[in-house]
């Protein structure tokens, strides 16, 4: 489908991404641009990419631009890559938030040949060596804003994604970062807070390693998810997070409250409604 394309970030989302295009033929040549000059060479170690190139020079030989950098930094460099594109040429980002990178594009002369998506799915590791092969497969994709970019490019993004093996959502920007604040960075937050909480309260680290169960590594497995990423997806999505924060401490509260009273049914009934989740995520 593309002769070239280009990954801005090449760490797992977008080398998961670069693996996933080259595994279903989409991409003939794999161009990589990258800050950092040891993530360039491990993804080219790797065989992720198969160049590296200045983001300009990339970008001008590109027919699709695909961006997976954090959040804080995506929108001046999207801006900067539409301000090279042609009406050939899709772009395409990976963030976890949408509505402020949407809003700073909504007047760009180009604004039809990006299509904002975000595939669900992502591990606590980061870097060239935690992209994974299969990665998307069973997840979901968002794509927001379907309406204001040109057919072809959301066409050609929808292909892709359903090639990998998603299946695709669509929502407005804003209706995305509610739904993302409650379904993924509240987690985070609370497995960095969980996190926090053992090693403040815990002083030998032996202990924690010797006696960690399945439950407890599978809830603080996300607090070893990289800052540089979820800092600034906690600061643009702050208003939602807040929200969604706010309800979980008045739900840490209510458990508090029925030890402190030693009501035993009211802690019961607590865990019988979170059951509920089972009937939603099997």
């Amino acid at each position: 489908m593309f002769n070239k394309i280009t990954i801005v970030g090449v760490g797992l989302i977008s080398g998961s991404f670069a693996l996933a295009m080259k595994e279903k033929g989409f991409a003939k040549k794999i161009i990589g641009v990258s800050r950092t000059e040891a993530s360039v060479k491990k993804a080219l170690e790797l065989g992720i990419i198969d160049e590296a190139l200045p983001l300009e020079e990339a970008v001008k030989q590109s027919d699709l631009i695909y961006v997976a950098i954090p959040v804080d930094v995506t929108i001046p460099v999207i801006q900067q890559v539409m301000d090279l594109i042609t009406d050939e040429q899709i772009v395409a980002d990976a963030g976890s938030t949408k509505f402020a990178l949407c809003d700073a594009l909504k007047d760009h002369p180009m604004r039809k040949r990006f299509v904002a998506t975000h595939p669900m799915w992502g591990t606590e590791y980061s870097g060239p060596e935690a992209a994974v092969k299969g990665a998307f497969e069973g997840r979901a994709c968002v794509i927001c804003e379907k309406e204001k970019s040109a057919e072809d490019a959301v066409a050609k993004m929808e292909n892709i994604y359903k090639a990998f093996g998603m299946h695709l959502i669509y929502m407005d920007a804003a209706a995305h970062d509610t739904h993302a604040a409650y379904v993924s960075h509240i987690s985070h937050i609370t497995s960095f807070a969980l996190a926090n909480t053992v090693l403040e309260k815990e002083k030998e680290e032996n202990t924690i390693f010797e006696l960690a169960g399945g439950g407890f590594e599978s809830t603080v497995r996300l607090a070893k998810s990289s800052p540089a990423m979820w800092a600034p997806i906690f600061m643009q999505n702050r208003e939602n997070v807040l929200d969604v924060l706010n309800e979980h401490i008045s739900q840490l509260r209510k458990f508090k409250a029925s030890l402190e009273k030693e009501n035993i049914e009211y802690l019961k009934e607590l865990m019988e409604n979170a059951n509920k989740i089972r009937a939603i995520i099997k």
